[in-house]
């Protein structure tokens, strides 16, 4: 029996769809083949990437740079798991119905999180909608024919460092980047440092009345006197802040930089943790009570993020730190 032209279309399209996907599944196991710089297997490491969720994402991240298909799983778990996390502690805060969201999202996570592990291993690249993306714009890597591309000789030799003058004057204006940066940090400390502890009463909800065409505003401070159990770690950090940039000012040393923002990270960790326990607001003075609630919700899940975020910085700077010191990398290259 003689096939018709769109039968015969058909098992064509089928067919070089057969052969597309055996040569991306090839690909893909050339691809995971190759060598990491932690010694294990790229199949290996993929898995671990995804096994403490967005806490071994970052530290995969940090610690791998030869393999950019294990990059990719460590930028999606970092991506995927942070924001499930997020959202986890977000939606707990919403009265009544929050904490079955909660779950809900936790439960979605975890069934994630089992996919996520068992593609890795297999050596597969499973790439999440959205996720995904973001992943590989994290590590600069794209996905081009099934597979990772690494960046081009010339693109490399593109990103090389200058050398001859031309060093000189690149790692002048670095060092001169660094020493602005910490100008900015000292000025910014001494500004809520005096801000706090002198003027907190004036951030506050102001309203006005007027009555025979004269105003009249009315300052109801947002901070309760609860503010003074907050103080003393905030000036503490802040103090600590600025002593670390001075003298960051004085020895541009690369060790000793990584070492304050470290500490310094620490103890904004500790201020804003103290800020959540002791929360010394009153958002009663706002107009409504509606938007006193969401005054309130907004407020606790933005410093929730600012600890999510410092504890970050402050475990990637760490574990940065720590693999470059034991590599014998202790100044700016």
């Amino acid at each position: 029996m003689e096939l018709s032209p769109e039968e015969k279309k058909r098992i064509y399209e089928e067919e070089k769809a057969r052969i597309e996907s055996r040569e991306q599944i090839e690909r893909e196991k050339r691809r995971t083949s190759g060598t990491t710089s932690t010694g294990l297997s790229p199949n290996d490491a993929g898995l671990l990437c995804y096994v403490g969720g967005w806490i071994s994402g970052i530290v995969f991240l940090v610690l791998e740079q030869k393999n950019s298909w294990v990059r990719f799983h460590a930028a999606q778990s970092i991506v995927v798991f942070g924001a499930i996390t997020v959202g986890a502690v977000a939606l707990g805060l919403i009265p009544v119905v929050g904490d079955a969201f909660s779950a809900m999202i936790s439960i979605a996570g975890f069934i994630l999180w089992i996919i996520l592990m068992v593609k890795a291993h297999s050596g597969e690249r499973y790439k999440l909608p959205w996720a995904g993306d973001i992943a590989e714009r994290m590590i600069g890597a794209s996905v081009a024919g099934g597979g990772y591309q690494e960046p081009a000789p010339a693109a490399e030799a593109a990103l090389e460092k200058p050398t001859g003058p031309r060093a000189e004057r690149y790692i002048a204006g670095r060092r001169e980047a660094r020493i602005a940066g910490s100008a900015f940090a000292v000025a910014w400390s001494v500004v809520l440092l005096i801000l706090f502890n002198f003027f907190n009463q004036y951030i506050a909800f102001y309203s006005s009345e007027t009555v025979g065409g004269t105003t009249t505003w009315t300052r109801q401070p947002i901070f309760t006197e609860d503010i003074n159990l907050w103080l003393p770690i905030l000036s503490a950090t802040l103090v600590i802040s600025a002593v670390g940039h001075i003298i960051l000012i004085i020895f541009d040393r690369y060790v000793l930089r990584e070492v304050v923002h470290i500490v310094a990270g620490g103890f904004g960790l500790a201020t804003v943790i103290v800020l959540l326990s002791v929360f010394p607001f009153d958002f009663s003075v706002m107009p409504s009570a509606a938007i006193a609630d969401v005054a309130y919700s907004g407020v606790t899940i933005t410093l929730i993020c600012i600890c999510i975020g410092i504890a970050v910085g402050v475990l990637v700077r760490s574990i940065r730190l720590g693999a470059n010191v034991a590599k014998g990398v202790t100044s700016y290259q």
